[in-house]
């Protein structure tokens, strides 16, 4: 290191030393900017709290379709294949403008995306069952209609990477992220209770038009009372030099640093197994005990994750006010993610009661929710100049790896005629990311042209 500084001599005769006065002002006007930039704590109450409801009312919005699909199928005879056609437009659409949300939110700010987003997929997912009734191309126009509502809300939550990046304290960034994810699993029973509500005594339409409201009426609240008022804290310009010089970092040259590459991996390989999880999880229980009460398997499991998702958060930021590093903190959340959650899929390769079962499946996705805590909330540490776009980038890559392994674990289910294979493959795929971070993975800043990796376990 010392033999790395002395051959820097030239440079530093034309910067300065390292005991010019005005880079340590230069630094710790940095350490200002940052600090006034952050939320107040009772202002990131008042948006956590929005936050929630937000994702809350995005799954709401999102399950519409999956849960109108047999009645929509009904009415406008649509066949398997053409429900699944419908379908899958919203994935494909969900992919496209990840990057480009986390890009945006970086440059215009995190809350005014989060509007623009909202704002739109409120009126899709109101005027979907006009555009259903009133076309002639019935599954065109909702294939349509899906893609564009996987663009609409592809840019959510890679903006609420950057926003938290910008605005929340490193120590309060888990609770955050752990909220948001808690208000998913919400959002999914929401959806659920609304549809059972809705669908036989007003019909299909009216779950749309519930959803489309409620999301609507969200991004007014937003609007008028957390970015049209007082409430944002308004940026201080100093410091030009610095900002200008994070905001153009290059982000894909950090694809060099192995910290980020674990990163990546790990959120890919914990969100490929929600997916399995979330997609066959219902067919599972239908299949292995056909007399169970859906009602049980579909409700408990997000319960717990809710709850679990809540503590796992605060055990984190706990950790980091306790003083321990994020590298530690952020290892252990995704060791109990997808290593602590992995033990409890191992019984169900097996012969298990349906109790037995319901245990095992709300501890293992309850417990995976820890990821918040860990890589989901990684990129804030080690890219906060341009989290947004890299969460959009790895969001991405974990949708795609989602739909491939649904697709295999249906392969798998069709020629093996067991789940022992699927199970074998979640255990697996979390083991391998898992690994991973657990070598490769950091808490350090990697945006910033002195860092050097030292791998910390």
């Amino acid at each position: 290191m010392a033999d790395n500084h002395t051959s820097e001599d030239d440079t530093r005769d034309s910067n300065g030393s390292l005991l010019d006065h005005r880079i340590y002002r230069h630094e710790e006007s940095t350490k200002e900017s940052e600090d006034q930039n952050l939320w107040p704590r009772p202002l990131a109450q008042k948006w956590i709290l929005m936050l929630f409801m937000g994702t809350c009312l995005l799954y709401s919005a999102r399950m519409a379709m999956p849960i109108c699909a047999v009645s929509m199928a009904a009415t406008f005879h649509w066949s398997k294949i053409n429900s699944g056609l419908v379908l899958g437009g919203f994935f494909w659409g969900y992919c496209l403008t990840q990057i480009l949300g986390g890009h945006a939110s970086d440059k215009m700010g995190g809350e005014r995306v989060l509007f623009l987003s909202a704002a739109s997929w409120s009126v899709i997912t109101a005027i979907t069952p006009l555009l259903a009734h009133f076309s002639s191309h019935t599954i065109a126009v909702m294939t349509i209609a899906r893609f564009l509502m996987g663009l609409l809300q592809g840019v959510f939550y890679p903006s609420l990477a950057s926003l938290c990046s910008q605005r929340v304290e490193e120590g309060e960034r888990g609770f955050l992220m752990s909220t948001m994810n808690s208000g998913t699993n919400l959002g999914t029973l929401l959806a659920g209770g609304m549809g059972y509500l809705l669908l036989d005594h007003y019909g299909w339409e009216s779950m749309f038009y519930g959803a489309g409201f409620l999301s609507g009426l969200w991004a007014v609240v937003l609007w008028l009372w957390f970015i049209k008022g007082e409430v944002i804290p308004k940026h201080v310009d100093t410091n030009k030099s610095s900002n200008r010089r994070l905001s153009r970092t290059n982000w894909l040259s950090l694809f060099k640093k192995p910290p980020v590459w674990a990163m990546v991996t790990a959120h890919m390989c914990a969100g490929s197994t929600s997916y399995i999880l979330l997609s066959w999880l219902p067919t599972y229980f239908k299949e292995t005990f056909p007399r169970s009460t859906g009602l049980v398997y579909n409700v408990v499991p997000w319960l717990t994750a809710i709850l679990l998702a809540l503590c796992g958060g605060f055990v984190s930021d706990f950790l980091i006010k306790q003083g321990y590093g994020a590298s530690f903190v952020r290892k252990i959340m995704q060791f109990i993610a997808m290593g602590v959650s992995s033990v409890f899929i191992v019984p169900l390769s097996g012969s298990v009661t349906f109790p037995s079962a319901v245990i095992c499946v709300s501890a293992a996705v309850g417990l995976s929710t820890f990821t918040s805590g860990g890589a989901s909330v990684n990129v804030q540490d080690l890219t906060p100049s341009c989290a947004g776009a890299l969460y959009g980038f790895m969001n991405m890559l974990s949708a795609f790896m989602g739909l491939v392994m649904v697709s295999v674990s249906g392969y798998l289910i069709e020629v093996t005629l067991s789940w022992a294979s699927v199970f074998s493959l979640i255990i697996l795929v979390n083991t391998t990311g898992l690994g991973i971070f657990i070598v490769f993975g950091d808490g350090r800043r990697v945006d910033l042209k002195d860092y050097s990796q030292v791998i910390v376990v």
